[in-house]
């Protein structure tokens, strides 16, 4: 969750009651470890501190990151609406603030539901949507393997049946067939992978499609009437939703397009 200081600077804790870890930002104002030694002793859960170095890398989506202060064994499991999720998040991507946006698309998911899940990562939307409906069918990719080794291990604690998670460039989506539901959580690339999105749709499909826009959904919007023209595909746009603030002036936003 998203946490403020008196000192007046953010930053995320990821993990649970028994263990776990604190995220800074890049840029904070104050000195690392002023930072570091005010969060632990605010948290007593929070054995060690770590800071962004920058932005994430590419389709992996990690943020470079390094130990400040505490343990540097940084694995934790992270607990959220009844289902834990394990992770590292030296080399796996994850935010705890976009749980209620989880939640939001779980309650969205009909029974027996065929979901792909492009840019999976570690799966919480896949836990997600499993919790909430466990007789759906799920498929995840992602092209980071340790990502995909712990989703995996998330699926097996958590004891679900019927998500597969593939290492796999989301290009590979087509070769699974077609799906009632498909998620594309990879706001930066998104929009490059939406022809294969498309490609794994039929009539009455969803997209939920997750984009950065400067204008007020209008270049998303654009570039998806362009993609749709170029692969000969009629859609709907069902609805927009600005998730979080990415920039000044810039917002993470999702876009729910159903394939007609």
């Amino acid at each position: 969750m998203l946490r403020n200081l008196k000192m007046r600077f953010a930053y995320d804790v990821v993990g649970n009651k028994d263990k776990a870890v604190a995220i800074l930002p890049q840029k904070i104002g104050i000195s690392d470890k002023k930072a570091a030694k005010e969060i632990m002793s605010r948290h007593k859960s929070v054995k060690s501190v770590l800071k962004k170095l920058g932005g994430r890398k590419a389709d992996y989506r990690i943020f470079e990151c390094k130990l400040i202060a505490g343990d540097p064994n940084t694995e934790v499991v992270h607990k959220e609406y009844g289902y834990m999720i394990k992770l590292d998040p030296k080399v796996v991507y994850f935010s705890p603030r976009e749980a209620e946006e989880r939640r939001r698309i779980a309650e969205l998911v009909k029974p027996k539901e065929r979901i792909l899940i492009m840019f999976s990562g570690i799966a919480p939307f896949a836990l997600a949507i499993k919790k909430r409906q466990p007789d759906c069918e799920i498929v995840c990719i992602d092209v980071n393997l340790q990502a995909i080794k712990y989703a995996m291990e998330n699926v097996r604690l958590n004891r679900m049946q019927g998500i597969r998670n593939f290492c796999l460039n989301a290009r590979n989506a087509e070769d699974f067939g077609v799906f009632d539901r498909i998620v594309m959580p990879l706001p930066e690339n998104s929009l490059h992978y939406l022809d294969t999105a498309f490609a794994c749709t039929r009539r009455g499909s969803i997209i939920h499609l997750y984009a950065i826009s400067r204008e007020d959904y209008k270049d998303v919007e654009r570039r998806i009437e362009e993609v749709a023209r170029d692969v000969n595909i009629r859609y709907k746009i069902l609805n927009k939703k600005r998730v979080l603030p990415f920039a000044p002036r810039v917002d993470k936003v999702r876009i729910d397009i159903q394939a007609l």
